[in-house]
C-alpha cells in the first residue's frame, strides 16, 4: 500500500462519482487506447455545465482512475454495481491516504471487534492520532476538516461502506472473486480497506 508523505484533501471536490469514473474509464478504453491523459472533459458527460468546479471534479476522477491496474479498471467498466463501487472506493483509498487510513485504522479496527457503529468521537480520535505523523493537519482550517469529514462520509455511503452519513452503520463487504484476484495481484494489503482480517489476507497470499 502506498504511503504518500502528506495528506491531501482534494477529494472534497468530488464524492465517489462512480458514474463519471465509469464514463471516463470507458472513454479512455474506447477512444484513447486506455490512455487517460488523452481523455478530455468535453468527451465526458458531467452532471453540471463546464465550470471551474466540474473541471476540478474531472481532474480528481482522472487521478483516481490512474491508480487502478488494468484488471481493476476492467471490473470498474464491466463489473456488477457492487464490484464497481468497491473498485471506485479502492481508487479513492489509493489516491487519498487520509481516507485509506480512516478505512483501515478506524473502520476495519472496529469491525474486527464486532463494533459496527461509527461515532463522532471516532473521527476526532483519528485526527488526534495522526497529528504527529501528519502535522499538515494543523495547517487545515476547521471548516476544511469539517468538509473533509462530510465528503468522506458521503463517499463511504456511496461506496456501500456505511448505510448513510447520519446513522453511520458500517456495512460488512462481500467481495466477488474477480475483485479479490485483481486486488491480490496488485497488493493484498489493499484488502484491509474492505475490513478483511490479516489472517484472511495471509491465506489469500498462498
Amino acid at each position: 500500500m502506498s504511503r504518500p508523505s502528506k495528506y491531501i484533501l482534494s477529494f472534497t471536490a468530488a464524492s465517489l462519482r462512480l458514474n463519471e469514473m465509469v464514463k471516463v474509464a470507458t472513454a479512455a478504453l474506447d477512444n484513447a487506447g486506455g490512455d487517460l491523459a488523452m481523455v478530455k472533459e468535453s468527451g465526458v458527460v458531467f452532471s453540471s455545465v463546464k465550470t471551474r468546479t466540474s473541471d476540478r471534479e474531472f481532474r480528481e476522477v482522472r487521478k483516481r482512475l490512474e491508480t487502478l491496474t488494468t484488471d481493476q479498471t476492467a471490473i470498474l467498466i464491466r463489473g456488477d454495481l457492487i464490484s464497481q463501487k468497491q473498485i471506485a472506493f479502492l481508487s479513492v483509498c489509493k489516491r487519498y491516504t487520509f481516507i485509506q487510513d480512516f478505512a483501515v485504522d478506524v473502520i476495519r479496527d472496529k469491525v474486527l471487534v464486532f463494533d459496527y457503529q461509527l461515532n463522532e468521537s471516532d473521527y476526532k480520535s483519528f485526527i488526534n492520532s495522526k497529528l504527529s505523523l501528519h502535522p499538515e493537519l494543523e495547517e487545515f482550517s476547521e471548516s476544511t476538516l469539517k468538509k473533509a469529514k462530510q465528503v468522506m462520509y458521503r463517499i463511504l455511503e456511496q461506496a456501500g461502506i456505511i448505510n448513510n452519513p447520519v446513522d453511520k452503520q458500517i456495512q460488512p463487504q462481500i467481495l466477488q472473486q474477480d475483485v479479490i484476484n485483481a486486488t491480490v495481484r496488485d497488493d493484498p494489503a489493499w484488502l484491509k480497506i474492505f475490513m478483511m482480517s490479516d489472517k484472511d489476507i495471509k491465506q489469500l497470499r498462498h
